[in-house]
């Protein structure tokens, strides 16, 4: 075999990490192993130099010994050890380092300790609670030490046995060819302990469901999806992990009166066309209490109101949103004949000079009869 550069086999740079040539070799493994191309070879050939590389790539006082001296810092017969065999000896070890997790398994030594798994709780509450902040106490699922068997998981006056299965280590070694994979014992699922005997009121897990009250205290400013992070209130690690997060995410309810657009507040306000005509002053409802509200003479519907500084506070900034109040020009309804007759006449009197009290109604007909060309 020639004596190629170990970097230039696995394609990667001389200042790689360990991840970056563990990433290479697993790439080009999974490509050229010999399973894969049965009677080819070139690939067996290639799959020989890719694995020689990795063998000395991947052990530290061995790479610093080919950087400095090249190849004859790693070449058995110059003195400089760990040179490549010519076989397979060795190959399964290696491998399953790689390709444990891709086939269940994990890497040697490995213990199983996980973090436990987030939770989330969805919060609803009011638009003034969200505008003013509040306190809130919920109730979430939680997992508890059993009682019974103080977490043993075994029936009280019994113990847990070391797993015959994989003598305690939790992982059983199965050789596939070229492979030798690890995976977890299917006797014990990788805890390497078996309870002939469970306890009745876990069942052998060692932990009971639970419920637990925690105070949720909502900032004022918050938001719609929000999300409050309070560490360690999820789920209990397993054989001594870390607890997960709960994630409450804020839910505002509708509100009848008022509609939130980022920290502004908008409402209708419907007044009189008497009002809107002649002007007048009318309150007008906010967060924070009763307003009053100038309306100047011949305003017209649809006309926007901005109270500054009565939406909502920003959460992060702490400055005020507005609040905007739409004008609606309410038509009277149930009529009156002496309502009816003041109409009546008041109409007559208006389309009697159309262009001075009613501009717009002028505009909007010349524009019809442009578009009819009449």
């Amino acid at each position: 075999m020639s004596k190629k550069d170990y970097y230039a086999i696995l394609g990667i740079n001389r200042d790689a990490n360990d991840d970056v040539i563990k990433k290479a070799y697993r790439k080009l493994a999974m490509k050229y192993h010999p399973d894969r191309n049965p009677g080819n070879k070139e690939a067996e050939e290639k799959f020989k130099e890719i694995k020689q590389a990795y063998e000395i790539l991947s052990d530290a006082k061995k790479r610093d010994a080919y950087d400095r001296f090249g190849h004859a810092g790693v070449d058995p017969s110059a003195g400089g050890g760990g040179g490549f065999s010519g076989g397979f000896e060795g190959f399964g070890d290696a491998f399953s380092d790689i390709f444990g997790d891709l086939f269940g398994g994990g890497a040697r030594g490995r213990s199983n300790i996980y973090r436990g798994a987030d939770l989330r709780y969805n919060l609803e509450i009011s638009l003034e609670e969200a505008a003013h902040g509040t306190e809130k106490i919920i109730r979430i699922p939680t997992v508890e030490e059993c009682e019974t068997c103080t977490g043993t998981g075994a029936k009280p006056g019994t113990n847990a046995i070391t797993c015959p299965g994989c003598n305690g280590s939790g992982q059983m070694r199965i050789q596939q060819g070229f492979f030798s994979l690890q995976q977890p014992c299917p006797r014990c699922h990788g805890s390497g302990r078996i309870i002939p005997e469970p306890c009745r009121d876990c069942g052998g897990a060692g932990r009971v469901k639970r419920q637990k009250t925690l105070e949720v205290k909502i900032p004022a400013g918050i938001g719609e999806g929000m999300h409050l992070r309070h560490a360690n209130h999820g789920e209990p690690g397993v054989n001594g992990g870390p607890p997960g997060d709960l994630y409450v995410e804020i839910h505002i309810r509708r509100h009848s009166m008022f509609e939130r657009e980022h920290d502004d507040l908008h409402c209708e306000m419907p007044i009189s066309f008497t009002t809107a005509a002649l002007g007048g002053e009318i309150e007008i409802p906010t967060l924070d209490g009763m307003a009053r509200l100038k309306i100047p003479a011949e305003t017209q519907s649809g006309k926007v109101f901005r109270l500054r500084g009565k939406g909502i506070r920003n959460v992060r900034t702490q400055s005020h949103g507005d609040l905007l109040c739409h004008v609606l020009v309410e038509t009277p309804i149930n009529l009156t004949e002496r309502q009816r007759e003041l109409l009546k006449e008041f109409d007559e009197i208006s389309c009697s000079n159309v262009d001075h009290h009613n501009p717009k109604a002028k505009s909007w007909m010349d524009k019809v009869k442009a578009f009819f060309g009449t």
